[in-house]
């Protein structure tokens, strides 16, 4: 199967009206083109978490279609490995979630961290 026709098969699972909330691995290894080992792996990494079924038979949502395609793209196409695809596909998740809010006219605020001082002595 040619990378784009699975960019499209995946954003089609993760799009789709009828599609269930909750896939099994091999649905998604057959969507993405990915083998389910390849897919473990990326949950090792914390790309994805089970949403639910058992340690030996997990269930993802279908929308995991699209990060699993996205971070197979960066190993594939810029030979980044499994770490380097998680964090460079949690990122673009990021800046795509922050330009949605700017395009719905919503106030992006950047996370705000307090960091508290106490006296020790």
């Amino acid at each position: 199967m040619a990378p784009a026709s699975v960019t499209q098969t995946a954003r089609r699972l993760a799009l789709t009206k009828s599609a269930p909330t909750l896939v099994a691995i091999e649905v998604l290894a057959s969507e993405t083109g990915l083998h389910p080992d390849v897919i473990r792996r990326f949950v090792q990494f914390g790309l994805l978490d089970p949403q639910g079924g058992t340690r030996a038979a997990p269930l993802f949502r279908a929308q995991d279609a699209l990060l699993l395609s996205r971070a197979a793209r960066l190993r594939r196409d810029l030979g980044v490995n499994y770490a380097g695809a998680v964090l460079a596909s949690e990122l673009l998740a990021r800046i795509d979630e922050l330009e949605r809010r700017l395009r719905a006219g919503a106030p992006v605020h950047p996370r705000q961290e307090v960091t508290t001082w106490t006296r020790t002595a």
